[in-house]
């Protein structure tokens, strides 16, 4: 091979690996192909988790989204097949600074780039991410598009980037948009209890409505004694009592709340037939919507392992792992009435606040039995601080039937 063929075919394989992330704004960032090639389309936004990148491509409240990291390292533990929170990877596109050279874990089974590519998610690196976090920080999030090998435009220079601008700008806005029926589980199935309540008899029974759960949230709860029935989004109040349950769960999930009509409809339900509630993330929105208050956009929302929220009942501040791009527009000062039918559930505490913006991060009914957090306390990758919900909505349970036995018993 002569010197020019040689420059010649390292021209072209640069030009092979070329990836531009385009966001709405008109904003063109030139980087390098990375996992699949093509285009895809979605909502930017950014995470602050340090680790845990398993865990957030696998996440389903990030369905339709493209993801930031803001860790300037990705790919250096690889992909095992124990740490996903679910079957594939979830996130529409994947925008990276330093992609590892090559995994180094002994858990590592396959290369993070290989397992990109092999799901056919379109993503970059040799990002400056830092600077476009802060440009999403400053901007808010907008809708954005990774294009990689043929969906490179045909035209050169500016040209080129209007044909690709103007694909981002027609592709669907997260605002509006009912997504939990696109990532629940197709047919039910039970998660029976584990550890040291394995085969033993379930201290208590809850149905999981799935929104877009986390593999982890029924393990947490089946590891204190909770036999778990997931269901789909589309169940009815007819198909959750069938099963009988002690309690109900509203788990986490992506798109607008103002959307969920069926969510909102059934969770009243649930709060009618006076059963124990909790909810996480998705699950705490759908509640202050049942409970009759808005929600709202947030600008950049909340993404990571690192969020402070103060827990208001106790004073206690604890570090959190977040997933939302909506929040519950409730009083922070105080107790209030519920404003959905006139008050009929009563009065209502916002019981976490988020330390950095004030953002509801939870709910505590005081009349009836529910209460929901904005954050993930089953915390794949951790941090761990939140664990005790699930011991507080065991005992939400347990106490509930003890007062139903003895109001029988009288």
């Amino acid at each position: 091979m002569t010197s020019s063929e040689s420059a010649a075919q390292t021209v072209g394989q640069r030009a092979a690996d070329t990836a531009l992330l385009v966001l709405e704004d008109g904003t063109v960032i030139r980087g390098r192909a990375y996992g699949a090639r093509g285009v895809t389309f979605g909502e930017i936004v950014f995470s602050t988790g340090m680790t845990g990148y398993q865990e957030t491509l696998t996440d389903p409240s990030y369905h339709r989204q493209i993801v930031v990291m803001t860790a300037p390292h990705i790919g250096n533990t690889g992909v095992n097949d124990e740490d996903p929170e679910s079957l594939k990877i979830w996130v529409a596109g994947f925008v990276v600074r330093d992609r590892a050279r090559r995994a180094s874990s002994w858990r590592s089974r396959r290369e993070l780039e290989d397992e990109l590519a092999a799901q056919g998610i379109v993503s970059i690196s040799d990002v400056d991410t830092r600077a476009l976090t802060r440009r999403l920080r400053e901007e808010g999030v907008m809708r954005a598009g990774i294009f990689s090998g043929d969906a490179l435009p045909s035209l050169p220079g500016t040209h080129g980037e209007a044909e690709l601008l103007a694909q981002v700008q027609a592709s669907p806005q997260m605002a509006g948009a009912d997504l939990a029926r696109e990532v629940s589980t197709p047919e039910p199935y039970v998660v029976e209890p584990a550890g040291e309540f394995a085969g033993r008899e379930p201290l208590a029974t809850v149905v999981a409505v799935d929104l877009g759960i986390k593999a982890m949230t029924p393990q947490r709860l089946s590891e204190r004694g909770v036999r778990v029935h997931v269901v789909p989004s589309r169940s009815t109040i007819d198909d959750l009592t069938a099963l009988n349950p002690d309690g109900v769960f509203f788990s986490n999930g992506p798109g607008d709340p103002e959307a969920s009509v069926h969510e909102v409809a059934l969770l009243r339900e649930v709060l009618d037939a006076g059963l124990p509630y909790f909810g996480i993330c998705f699950g705490n929105q759908i509640l202050g919507r049942a409970l009759g208050y808005g929600t709202y956009k947030l600008r950049y929302g909340h993404r990571g392992l690192n969020q402070p929220v103060k827990d208001v009942t106790t004073g206690k501040v604890e570090i959190t792992s977040h997933n939302h791009g909506f929040a519950v527009d409730a009083p922070i000062d105080g107790e209030s009435i519920a404003p959905h039918d006139g008050g009929r559930y009563g009065r209502v505490i916002v019981s976490h606040i988020g330390l950095n913006d004030n953002v509801v991060e939870g709910l505590q009914c005081l009349d009836i039995p529910a209460f929901s957090v904005q954050y993930h306390p089953e915390a794949a990758a951790g941090p761990h601080d939140a664990a005790y919900l699930f011991d507080r909505f065991v005992d939400l349970i347990t106490d509930d039937a003890t007062a139903n036995t003895q109001k029988d018993a009288n």
